[in-house]
């Protein structure tokens, strides 16, 4: 298994993209909101034009109402890989939700099924209590969790409380069949300037392509809900904050997530860093299809072991 990732905003589409064009791979995407439909312009989507180049997978297929999970992506993802490899063709996986390429290389830990009622009186806490509750039954994950995602803090309290241990200790246990010695990929990143740069950018031509009125059209459900930029526009359509309040809100949490993807990916040992300020982008694909083909270290060009 092969694997491009990195963090939002970094580059990876259009380079995965010719990496694939020049291994005969499709792509299989590891983004917890692409896969999605609806959002194209939220969640920085691939475009039709860019996805007709080469065939992309786990892209725009998930109805936004419905719930999704890793383990759902997990099973999903292999059967595309499993399909695509049948077909004698190579399987890229693209994306930067950590958690989805952790469990695609590592399995799963067996956790306890949700419990319908908890998860019910849990859902009547502010996010502020349920930070609370969590930092208390799990000082070592609420360091770990994306605090402002409300979902996430009810499922780790949830789990936590079922389990009668830290949620941490048991995401710590990953299980299943490993093919993590079997895997290998890249890191893509930048220099934090340049990519909090591109970061902002992006934000600003969302809004130019008209991300409102998608958000206002769009029905997600509490997983897609989850979305960076969804609460915060619809926050604006409430007016509850101005056009310029609701971009810098974006870029923040943005920023913040971007932060968080390198921390999960960068713990990986079977990835290579190429840091994109520092080797022209002309290069890049060449050099990643290389190893990807080869299955060995790359050569060096300026990136780092991780």
């Amino acid at each position: 298994m092969f694997l491009l990732v990195g963090p939002t905003a970094v580059g990876k589409s259009e380079i995965a993209v010719e990496v694939a064009r020049r291994c005969d791979a499709e792509i299989v995407g590891s983004d917890a909101f692409q896969v999605y439909e609806g959002l194209e312009v939220l969640t920085a989507r691939p475009g039709a034009e860019v996805r007709a180049k080469v065939p992309h997978h786990l892209i725009d297929e998930i109805p936004l109402g419905e719930r999704f999970d890793v383990a759902r992506y997990r099973e999903l993802a292999l059967a595309r890989i499993q399909e695509i490899e049948g077909r004698g063709k190579r399987a890229l996986v693209v994306g930067g939700t950590g958690l989805y390429v952790r469990a695609l290389t590592h399995g799963l830990s067996e956790l306890p099924e949700g419990d319908a009622g908890l998860r019910a009186e849990l859902e009547t806490l502010t996010l502020a209590e349920l930070q609370e509750k969590y930092a208390a039954l799990d000082p070592r994950g609420i360091e770990r969790i994306d605090r402002q995602n409300r979902r996430r803090l009810v499922r780790a309290i949830e789990v936590t409380l079922l389990a009668g241990k830290p949620f941490s200790s048991l995401r710590a246990d990953w299980s299943g069949d490993r093919i993590a010695a079997t895997a290998s990929g890249v890191v893509l990143e930048r220099d934090r300037e340049d990519l909090y740069a591109r970061i902002d950018a992006r934000v600003r031509r969302m809004f130019e392509q008209g991300v409102i009125e998608e958000v206002r059209r769009a029905d997600a459900g509490a997983t897609a809900g989850q979305a960076i930029g969804y609460a915060e526009i619809r926050a604006h359509l409430a007016g509850e904050m101005s056009v310029e309040e609701c971009v810098t809100a974006i870029q923040q949490r943005t920023r913040r997530y971007a932060k968080r993807q390198l921390t999960w990916l960068r713990r990986e040992n079977i990835f290579y860093t190429i840091n994109l300020t520092h080797i022209p982008q002309s290069e890049v694909a060449d050099v990643i299809a290389h190893q990807f083909v080869a299955g060995g270290p790359v050569e060096n060009h300026g990136q780092t072991c991780s």
